[in-house]
């Protein structure tokens, strides 16, 4: 368990991941992209980035990976990636005849960038303070990177979502340590902006899906720390 909150290092993560969302999203930098896929992705970039470069520049080892703490890749890859591409696009297949793959992978990695900085590092940097400041300032962060400053209903109820986004989503983080599944959940608002009928219905399969999932890894977890506990106390 880190001791302390290194605070050169969110600085220098924040001001990587905030330049890079300005340039990316107020200038026309992007314009000599021609894949649309890839200019949505490269939006997110930024979190991504600046946790890389403290990863080197402080010599910090990462606590979560796209595996995280399941025995092999494919599990969280089917289980986070696979499910919500094959329904939203099965859905979309029936519904008009679409099959929007590389929308629904796009959204997928532009989630996983973000979560490599705001989980991956900044959720994990900040553990050494009580929860409700870590969700607050990994929320309040967040809020302010997206550079939308307008003092506006629609904002307060974002920065809402962003609070508790970052309460529910840290806690996948660490029950998982997973960036596979915290991309997925991090993705649902992006999926899911306007709801309709068949929209509702997979987002609600998708949580029951996944929240079972979760509740069966941290009942696993109880007993295998319950054995081991046990273990020790016949030595």
């Amino acid at each position: 368990m880190k001791s302390k909150v290194n605070i050169p290092s969110i600085a220098l993560f924040y001001i990587v991941a905030v330049a890079l969302r300005y340039l990316t999203n107020k200038t026309e930098i992007l314009d000599i992209v021609s894949n649309d896929y890839l200019r949505l992705i490269l939006h997110g970039i930024g979190p991504a980035v600046g946790a890389i470069v403290v990863f080197i520049a402080f010599k910090i080892k990462p606590v979560m990976s796209l595996k995280g703490n399941y025995k092999k890749l494919i599990y969280p890859f089917v289980l986070y990636w696979m499910l919500p591409i094959v329904l939203i696009c099965a859905s979309a297949y029936f519904k008009d005849g679409s099959f929007p793959v590389m929308t629904v992978l796009s959204i997928l990695i532009y989630g996983l960038l973000e979560e490599i900085g705001w989980r991956g590092f900044l959720q994990q940097e900040l553990k050494p303070l009580p929860l409700l400041q870590n969700v607050l300032i990994v929320a309040t962060l967040w809020f302010l990177w997206h550079l939308n400053f307008e003092f506006s209903t629609s904002n307060l109820v974002f920065f809402g979502i962003l609070v508790l986004g970052s309460w529910g989503i840290g806690k996948v983080a660490n029950t998982t340590n997973s960036l596979m599944a915290v991309s997925a959940f991090h993705s649902l608002n992006n999926f899911f902006g306007e709801l309709n009928t068949i929209k509702t219905v997979i987002l609600i399969t998708l949580l029951a899906v996944w929240i079972i999932g979760l509740m069966y890894r941290k009942k696993q977890a109880a007993k295998a720390a319950e054995r081991q506990l046990q273990q020790q106390n016949l030595l």
